[in-house]
């Protein structure tokens, strides 16, 4: 009798300690080698680093620079600016659970790192939509080129980009504020990823999802299908040029822009798709497709346009000798 009292007793601590709210999520570093932590963490400071640094260079050079003061340039200080947003948004938490295995984090906390998380993400697939109207612009109608972008129409879309994210995730955020968490809470990875979250709650996330997907429709789902429309005019404007080298010399122009929007869209999509369709994945793949993910577009994008851009190059480089 005494032995079914206890029994009983256990069952319902379990079950209390199952289905009581809890106030945090647990965020997780690289599942299987956590002894290693702190020898991984060096390739990532040295990410972090190049992204902070590169992306700063980059902002400082085309404000400071009055010969940099051309569309071009305004769109890519754009995607410099929420190339940082992006790797400032992750880096505290990521580092926190690699350097001091710190891996508790709020749901106030996770709210704010979701927005910037998701919001700066909205709003570079809006930067990279703006820059293949400029080169479009600029290789199919160049006489109209000023007249067209203007500074005006620039602050303007800049403006448009963050109200499209403020309208974006607000739902969004005030949708999980009224979720329920009363299971496990850790996470796949070491920061606040909605899918990843809203899988953990007790209750219906019907609408959640619902409204995450036309999230993602509204912004990816149409930036998309803009750049590859933008691309399809501007090459077949570029192959009615009569003159090899001046084809060459236009799709050069290009070259910059289109290696930004494949080392964005490409880790994106396979994230999104490894989280739909990859749930017999090895955790360690989920959580190096999320680190790829935020991590390769601040890093590679400050070199690609350093080395594939003559003028902001020879800037670049007059400022760092004259230093």
């Amino acid at each position: 009798m005494r032995f079914v009292e206890h029994y009983i007793n256990y069952t319902v601590i379990i079950f209390i300690n199952l289905t009581s709210p809890f106030s945090t999520f647990h965020l997780t570093g690289i599942p299987g080698i956590e002894e290693a932590h702190a020898w991984i963490s060096i390739p990532f400071c040295c990410l972090y680093t190049i992204a902070l640094l590169g992306n700063s260079m980059i902002l400082f050079v085309i404000i400071t620079e009055q010969s940099l003061h051309e569309p071009m340039y305004f769109f890519l200080s754009m995607l410099s600016a929420t190339d940082l947003g992006l790797t400032v948004s992750t880096m505290s938490t990521t580092l926190s659970v690699l350097w001091f295995d710190a891996r508790d984090i709020t749901i106030d906390g996770c709210i704010v790192q979701m927005f910037f998380l998701h919001g700066f993400t909205f709003m570079e697939s809006g930067v990279l939509v703006a820059m293949a109207f400029d080169r479009f612009v600029a290789i199919c109608d160049p006489l109209r080129y000023t007249t067209i972008l203007t500074n005006a129409r620039i602050t303007q879309l800049g403006v448009t980009m963050v109200i499209r994210m403020i309208v974006l995730m607000l739902p969004l955020l005030l949708l999980f504020k009224k979720l329920s968490f009363c299971g496990p809470n850790g996470l796949s990875h070491s920061y606040c990823y909605h899918p990843d979250v809203i899988k953990l709650s007790c209750s219906d996330t019907k609408v959640n999802s619902i409204c995450g997907l036309a999230a993602l429709i509204l912004s990816t789902g149409i930036d998309t299908p803009c750049i590859v429309l933008s691309y399809i005019l501007i090459i077949r404007s570029v192959l009615s040029i009569a003159s090899p080298t001046e084809q060459k010399k236009a799709f050069s122009t290009c070259g910059s822009h289109i290696g930004a929007v494949a080392i964005f869209y490409i880790p994106s999509i396979s994230l999104s798709l490894t989280h739909r369709y990859g749930q017999m994945a090895p955790k360690i793949v989920h959580t190096m497709m999320a680190n790829i993910y935020l991590m390769l577009p601040p890093v590679l994008n400050p070199i690609i346009y350093s080395v594939k851009t003559t003028q902001l190059r020879k800037v670049m480089g007059k400022l760092l000798l004259a230093k």
